[in-house]
């Protein structure tokens, strides 16, 4: 009698537990916890994604998970360069590229230009040649490279291999376009845009994520055939309890289905990245020093089936480029096809070697780490969305192009239709912050006048031979009205005394043209973002929103 008894209370407990469950799951769900209203209701109301699971991993990337280094050299520095002193520093969970961004990669971009902003229409004919390498960065006045300026970019024996000759303003726009072509296809693949809306649109309509989730029915210049997929229509069609069309949907943050945006690395992170120190940790703690992206203090492969091998491409000497012919060193004399080398153990290739990269850093001789030791980054310029009279996002139409001048007289297009506008944050905008106060932040710390020898409060230090960073400026470039072109150049005449400006960006990583002493991923160098080389290159990152682990990672430390 009692087993019976307690059988039923058993079952009891259970059906009563599972109950409790499935109301807490549904009241989680699908039930306001502040209100008590309904969440995603065909009446309408307040749209949020539920079942949201995590981030999905965007084509071309590796997950990175975050955590503590020590950033800078932490072996022998025979240069003392004194710009890469040890620091502690975090970095948060992200992706980044399993390789460097290659020349077919990058003619897609080109190919994507000619087709939506036309080089035949003069209002975008500089957006195309602005977003061209420049293949003249192969030759040497003592050197017969001709091949490679003609044939390196666009011949398909190039194609996976790393495009060079790009500066860093072209690959952030790169990165930015990217994105858009990412959350295009998102958006068409659930309904929300039409089907081969990339197709369809015509010179100037373009898509832009931003855009789209401030003023969705103006995308595409306004097109709604474009703007306007399966799923909004059908909403259209459907109607309530009372026969009345249900109102327009579309995709939104609170989706989850709209995709962070493609960038370049911040040197703390490539570093992080590079160094792929997971392989190396014993519990809580790394075990030893690593001095290269692979274990061990040499460039030779210790392993028995390939003992000797070289580990990267890289310059091995004086005139030694890849070794003896039919015993190669490393197997390639410029450039190597991605891959060509084990990756480290985050899957990363080629992170030493091959070509140099790209990050998103200003560069300065220190890393501020008493400022700051999370996410470290030197680059900031905050800018918000300009605002029409009437409230709304102002959109950028397709004469409304915004070109940068750089200092060569090239014009580089860095907003285009569809986007919104942006404007520098004001002291409004600041005011009673603590975190911020302008909207330019590169030079913070370190450059600017509270930063020089010279500084007294209250006092101006006019004199340019005083400024911190006695940098050229490149500020004569004049360009002629009508057609746009450069009418006269000029530099400064004041007598200077560094490189170092707000307009130079770090690159890390050796390349096939560097000794194996740049290998180190600690090492950093700067070069003018308007300009490009033979051996620079990039690859993009992504920032990881939600858990620093990836799901199937939790299960496995409990």
């Amino acid at each position: 009698m009692r087993t019976d008894i307690a059988i039923r209370a058993f079952f009891v407990f259970a059906f009563g537990v599972g109950l409790i469950s499935c109301n807490n799951s549904r009241d989680y769900k699908n039930t306001s916890r502040a209100t008590g209203w309904d969440i995603n209701s065909d009446e309408g109301g307040f749209q949020y994604n539920s079942d949201y699971k995590e981030q999905e991993t965007a084509p071309g990337l590796v997950f990175v998970e975050g955590g503590t280094f020590t950033m800078g050299r932490v072996q022998d520095d025979p240069m003392h360069d004194w710009n890469n002193t040890p620091t502690q520093q975090h970095v948060q969970s992200f992706y980044m590229d399993e390789t460097e961004v290659t020349n077919k990669m990058y003619l897609e971009y080109l190919s994507w230009i000619k087709r939506h902003t036309p080089p035949s229409e003069q209002r975008y004919r500089n957006i195309y040649e602005g977003a061209l390498p420049d293949t003249l960065v192969w030759r040497n006045r003592l050197g017969f490279n001709e091949t490679m300026v003609n044939n390196y970019l666009r011949h398909p024996a190039y194609a996976e291999y790393p495009v060079v000759g790009v500066s860093w303003i072209q690959a952030d726009e790169f990165s930015n376009w990217r994105t858009q072509r990412l959350n295009e296809m998102k958006l068409m693949e659930e309904g929300y845009l039409a089907e081969g809306a990339q197709y369809k649109a015509g010179p100037g309509e373009l898509f832009n994520t931003e855009g789209y989730i401030h003023d969705p029915e103006n995308v595409y210049g306004g097109n709604a055939e474009l703007s306007q997929g399966e799923e909004v229509q059908e909403r259209l069609e459907d109607t309530n309890d009372e026969g009345n069309p249900r109102r327009k949907v579309y995709a939104s943050r609170e989706s989850g289905l709209l995709s962070p945006e493609y960038r370049l690395p911040t040197e703390a992170e490539w570093e992080y990245a590079a160094l792929g120190l997971v392989g190396i940790r014993n519990y809580n703690v790394y075990r030893g020093r690593k001095k290269y992206p692979w274990d061990g203090q040499y460039t030779r492969s210790g392993d028995v089936k390939r003992q000797g091998d070289q580990l990267a491409n890289f310059k091995q000497g004086d005139g030694d480029y890849g070794g003896i012919a039919g015993w190669s060193d490393d197997g390639a004399d410029i450039t190597a096809e991605i891959k060509s080398y084990a990756p480290n153990d985050f899957g990363l290739y080629d992170m030493a070697g091959n070509v140099a990269e790209w990050v998103a850093d200003v560069y300065r001789p220190i890393v501020d780490d008493e400022f700051n030791d999370f996410n470290y980054y030197r680059g900031n310029v905050y800018t918000k969305n300009a605002i029409n009279e009437d409230g709304s996002v102002r959109i950028l139409g397709a004469d409304e192009v915004v070109y940068d001048t750089l200092a060569n007289g090239k014009l580089i297009a860095r907003n285009l239709p569809g986007e919104i506008a942006q404007v520098p944050v004001t002291e409004e905008d600041t005011y009673m912050r603590t975190n911020f106060t302008e909207s330019d932040q590169r030079n913070f710390r370190d450059g600017d006048k509270s930063s020089t020898r010279y500084y007294q409060p209250f006092q101006d230090a006019t004199d340019p031979s005083k400024r911190m960073y006695n940098s050229p400026t490149y500020d004569n470039v004049q360009l002629n009205d009508t057609t746009g072109t450069v009418a006269q150049r000029g530099y400064d005449t004041e007598t200077r005394t560094t490189l170092i400006s707000d307009e130079v960006r770090v690159y890390k990583g050796g390349s096939w043209r560097d000794r194996a002493y740049w290998l180190d991923p600690a090492q950093r160098r700067y070069f003018p973002q308007d300009m490009a080389t033979d051996y620079i290159g990039f690859r993009n990152a992504m920032s990881r929103v939600g858990s620093k682990s990836k799901t199937e990672n939790k299960t496995a430390r409990n």
